[in-house]
């Protein structure tokens, strides 16, 4: 019970505010307030917001506030640690809390006044009763379907009509914008069974007697009986009324006929939306090797001292196993494991690997729907002191967890543990370490080929290291051998298949065996050139080429999604000669289909997997041997895990080692390593193909000898020479406007007051190699701490110069965005 004699709520709302708003609360409302609950609140004049409560105070502002509308939720659905991770994640990557809630709540918890409302086509046969108000909404959605909140609200002449949104989503009778079936609270469906009063053979039998004289009744009795064989009625079946009306091809009305006569009973029944196990009957965890088994014990004993161990693993190691072993010992304390990969499309292959061993796991990432996210997160929110296993990408971080005992994060290294755009701009794999330290969890990263700045932590004590230097079953690491094809290019206009890789290809599938072939850039070709007068065709709002996609003919920015259709001329000179200059993963599966006419070839990229349907078709396909050659971007290179594949070929090496990027070495290595690794996963040694103009690269020597250790010292050297990380954080901060000459008057000013505080520490400002992007023009600063040096007082005194810079009138729109340890 509150002691406040006025009662003040901080509220957090999905907007970009520098802190979260106070509201009062009225008297009667005090009882159900708590923090983490949703609130509807007014912000400016006409908008309603669904905003969470941070803290509860008797502190009276300055100010005279607004009072809350309603209180959305009984009990919270955002918890201590949560708002506490929150507010670290805010406060580390200069972000408000506000966008972190933004990122961190599934969109069914988060409503506001235009939210789109509309009938969910079956709320007519629902078996509930609505009150007079549901009611009036009803009929105002059946007059005006898809209204906004406010409209809503309007036709209703009532102030706030949030709860009873919230009340009508909960009985399925409406659908939010997303299409959800429901929001707060575990997805439901309708089921029918048998009256309780059909209490053995001879009662059904009269309900036969009963509908004899009605065929469509009848009908749906023997669907129903034949549906739930073997009967028992003393708990009877709950078949879908969906299944149910298709199987007995009727009405809804023939239903409710038979439920009126006591023939049936229809009741609403939480519905699982993720597939369950093929057994609730966990499988026996297969045993470790020695090697395996050495490592198992060597992290338990670091766990006694750090709180984050490295494991280091060459491919093929079986990290996985080890990671099922320390997920196994955890659970069985009562605790959960959150287990995080960089890429849906390693969700698909571990799912059916942990759900063998685990029975349930939850699954959380973006191409699930909504809804399905909703239930995950209820039912941590539900079960908070339960085991539970979670498998995820970067945002399952933000779920609410209330017993995490281990955070396991797979492929440590891979960049798109990083989120770039929107903001918050966090990275998970150090968010996760923070939020274990939150729970008094433990926290494994894993990797073939870790990120510098975890090896350099490891190297210095920070973590442990834990290194496993052989493939589970003692298989040989790939034969790895650098193809020279600075010639080929030359003598054959350009083409990117060596005759030793063709040759290569030839002998896998006479063997019956699997390939893949790695090119990191999707599409046809980077840009289509006129070769009469070079003209290039450019985006109008960007200032890159068109990527020109063969399979759609069109011309796309892979930067704002502008696509124009292939022209037959050039637009400057009006010429005929068109030509696509270069190569993506779409004509590389083109030429091999002419090369190899008889393959089965499939992409694995973008523009291949945009559903979770998608990507689970290839995935299956390509294990259960349908696929023979596999073309893919770094997609191809994260962790997959296929028996039959014995060749690799790495089509363009060049384009990775020039990348202008003080990472590019790091990467290039991490990525060749990567997709050498899913070569001869089993008994037989595979063997890897890299084309490149310089087989002399010091990056490949190390790929081709797998010799971590020497990139490592080379790459670190070079580094702290040019003091970049492990040995400095950077904040890169970018400006965007729309007016060039704005922008370059903003970038003066801020570069002014920069290098007066921070000196030589700050570099820029500079023009990016892509410098207009949605027609906003872009300038860059990059500004190194030294890791000795309070990064929380540079991030207090660059917030403050961004703050007098945008106080400038003509700097008002320039947008000024902070990028925490840019990657």
């Amino acid at each position: 019970m509150l002691n406040f004699l006025n009662c003040f709520v901080d509220v957090i709302l999905p907007l970009a505010l520098p802190k979260p708003l106070t509201y009062a609360v009225p008297h009667d409302m005090q009882a159900a307030v708590k923090a983490g609950v949703r609130v509807a609140v007014q912000v400016g004049r006409r908008k309603i917001y669904a905003g969470v409560v941070l803290r509860i105070h008797g502190e009276t502002p300055p100010y005279a506030t607004k009072e809350i509308i309603s209180v959305l939720d009984d009990e919270p659905i955002v918890n201590s640690l949560q708002l506490s991770l929150w507010a670290w994640v805010a406060q580390y990557y200069m972000c408000s809390m506000g966008e972190v809630m933004t990122a961190a709540l599934p969109a069914a918890l988060k409503m506001e006044s235009e939210t789109r409302v509309s009938l969910d086509s079956g709320w007519e046969d629902l078996n509930v009763d609505f009150s007079a108000a549901e009611a009036d909404a009803l009929r105002v959605l059946q007059a005006k379907p898809n209204l906004s909140v406010e409209e809503l609200a309007a036709a209703m002449q009532r102030k706030n009509v949030f709860p009873l949104v919230q009340q009508l989503l909960s009985k399925q009778a409406v659908l939010i914008e997303e299409k959800l079936s429901s929001v707060g609270k575990t997805p439901c469906e309708t089921v029918v069974a048998l009256h309780p009063d059909v209490k053995n053979e001879k009662d059904l039998n009269a309900l036969f007697a009963l509908t004899e004289q009605a065929p469509q009744k009848e009908q749906l009795l023997l669907a129903y009986v034949s549906m739930a064989l073997p009967l028992n009625y003393s708990d009877p079946p709950k078949i879908p009324k969906k299944s149910l009306l298709e199987k007995a091809q009727v009405s809804a009305a023939v239903l409710k006929a038979c439920v009126d006569k006591g023939i049936f009973v229809q009741l609403q029944q939480e519905q699982r939306r993720q597939k369950p196990a093929d057994s609730d009957v966990p499988a026996a965890i297969p045993p470790l090797s020695a090697a395996q088994q050495q490592a198992y014990d060597s992290i338990r004993s670091f766990f006694a001292e750090k709180q984050v161990v490295l494991l280091h693993g060459v491919t093929s190691s079986g990290k996985t196993e080890i990671y099922i072993h320390l997920a196994e010992q955890v659970m069985a304390q009562g605790r959960q494991v959150l287990y995080l990969v960089p890429e849906i499309a390693l969700t698909t292959q571990l799912i059916s690997r942990l759900q063998k061993v685990f029975g349930r796991v939850s699954v959380y990432h973006s191409k699930f729907s909504d809804a399905q996210r909703v239930e995950v997160y209820r039912r941590l929110l539900g079960s908070a002191s339960e085991p539970a296993l979670v498998l995820g990408v970067r945002s399952s971080l933000f779920l609410p967890f209330g017993n995490l005992g281990l955070v396991i994060v797979d492929e440590e290294h891979e960049n798109t543990y990083k989120q770039h755009d929107p903001a918050p701009r966090y990275h998970a794999r150090d968010t996760v370490i923070m939020m274990a330290k939150m729970h008094g969890a433990k926290a494994l990263l894993g990797s073939a080929t870790p990120s510098l700045e975890s090896y350099s932590n490891a190297a210095a004590g920070k973590y442990g290291l834990v290194e496993l230097t052989e493939r589970y079953g003692s298989v040989k690491l790939p034969e790895i051998q650098i193809v020279n094809v600075a010639y080929l290019r030359r003598k054959q206009g350009g083409k990117h298949f060596s005759p030793l890789l063709i040759k290569e290809i030839g002998d896998a599938l006479e063997k019956g065996e699997q390939v893949i072939l790695f090119q990191n850039r999707r599409g046809f070709s980077p840009y289509v050139e006129c070769r009469e007068c070079g003209w290039i065709p450019q985006c109008e709002h960007c200032s890159v080429s068109l990527t020109y996609h063969k399979r759609s003919s069109r011309l796309v920015c892979h930067y704002c999604g502008f696509a124009i259709g292939m022209p037959h001329r050039c637009l400057a000179c009006e010429g005929t000669s068109l030509e696509a200059k270069g190569f993506g993963t779409e004509k590389v599966e083109e030429d091999l289909q002419l090369i190899f006419p008889t393959a089965t070839i499939e992409r694995m990229d973008l523009d291949t997997t945009r559903t979770r349907s998608a990507y689970e078709r290839i995935i299956a396909d390509f294990e259960s041997r349908k696929i023979q050659i596999l073309v893919g971007t770094q997609m191809v290179t994260k962790g997959l895990d296929f028996d039959n594949v014995n060749l690799v070929g790495i089509l363009n090496a060049d384009a990775m080692l020039s990348f202008p990027d003080f990472r590019a070495g790091e990467r290039s290595y991490q990525l060749m390593a990567q997709v050498a690794g899913r070569a001869g996963r089993r008994d037989k040694q595979g063997r890897v193909l890299i084309q490149t103009t310089q087989p002399r690269h010091h990056i490949l020597s190390c790929v081709q000898r797998n010799d971590y250790g020497e990139m490592y010292r080379s790459q670190v050297a070079d580094r702290e020479e040019l003091r970049y990380p492990p040995f400095v954080r950077l904040i890169e901060v970018t400006l965007k406007h729309r007016s060039e000459q704005t922008l370059f008057r903003a970038a003066q000013a801020l570069s002014k007051l920069l290098k007066d505080s921070f000196g030589s520490r700050v570099l820029g400002p500079s023009v990016p190699l892509v410098n207009r992007v949605q027609n906003r023009y872009l300038i860059c600063f990059l500004l190194k701490i030294e890791r000795e040096k309070s990064t929380e007082k540079a991030k207090a005194l660059l917030r403050a110069q961004c703050d007098l810079v945008r106080q400038v009138d003509e700097f008002r729109q320039v947008e000024i965005v902070p990028n925490v340890d840019m990657m």
